[in-house]
């Protein structure tokens, strides 16, 4: 399967036309913005394989994937402030957190935008930079799909690349998690506060399955 796995998906029908309205929509919102405009492309497309990979609603993921980055072009001071006035719950400084906060807005800001879209899609776009210990599948096809689009090089893309099919959506999840808090150490970034919390969630979660197994 891994081998198979990001043949593309096709729509058809409401589902279809739903798709082609928002990547029109998302072409004017991205219109200065083209690397993120591809990018966004991308994560829409390997998310609708990923999701096929793994038995997850493919047209929740490729919507989810369209839309995940519809606020990071919003400036850096702005999205603080409608963070601020949304009363979103921000761990640590919220000037350090600005890098993450764009998923966070744009789920409070998008449901009046889309509200043909069902709540998990949202929630998947407000999960997709930080992630939670409580996961959905299409939480975690979204966040894994922002990694390994097929715009992302190097080696860190291609280990996760190759485990797809290979190994469960959970595991492939926290390899992905792990692999962006090694990142993130590495190079001497800002780590979000709940970071530590929330992959000790899921390295407690495999160590109690394989005592089990």
């Amino acid at each position: 399967m891994a081998a198979e796995w990001n043949a593309e998906v096709t729509f058809e029908g409401d589902e279809a036309r739903e798709i082609d309205r928002i990547k029109d929509l998302l072409a004017v919102r991205m219109k200065d913005a083209r690397k993120r405009h591809i990018h966004s492309l991308g994560v829409a497309s390997c998310a609708a394989a990923l999701a096929q990979a793994y038995g997850v609603d493919p047209y929740l993921a490729t919507v989810a994937g369209l839309i995940h980055d519809w606020d990071k072009v919003v400036p850096d001071e702005e999205l603080v402030a409608r963070a601020l006035h949304y009363g979103i719950e921000i761990s640590g400084s919220p000037a350090l957190a600005t890098p993450l906060l764009h998923g966070m807005v744009a789920a409070y800001e998008l449901p009046e935008l889309f509200p043909e879209l069902p709540f998990e899609v949202f929630q998947a776009v407000a999960r997709h930079t930080v992630g939670a210990c409580d996961m959905t599948p299409l939480d975690m096809v979204v966040f894994i799909a922002d990694a390994i689009e097929p715009g992302r090089r190097g080696d860190y893309a291609d280990r996760l690349r190759s485990q797809v099919g290979e190994v469960s959506l959970r595991e492939l999840f926290f390899s992905c998690f792990s692999q962006g808090l090694v990142y993130v150490l590495t190079t001497g970034r800002y780590l979000y506060p709940t970071a530590t919390e929330i992959y000790n969630h899921y390295a407690l979660e495999r160590t109690n399955e394989k005592g089990h197994a």
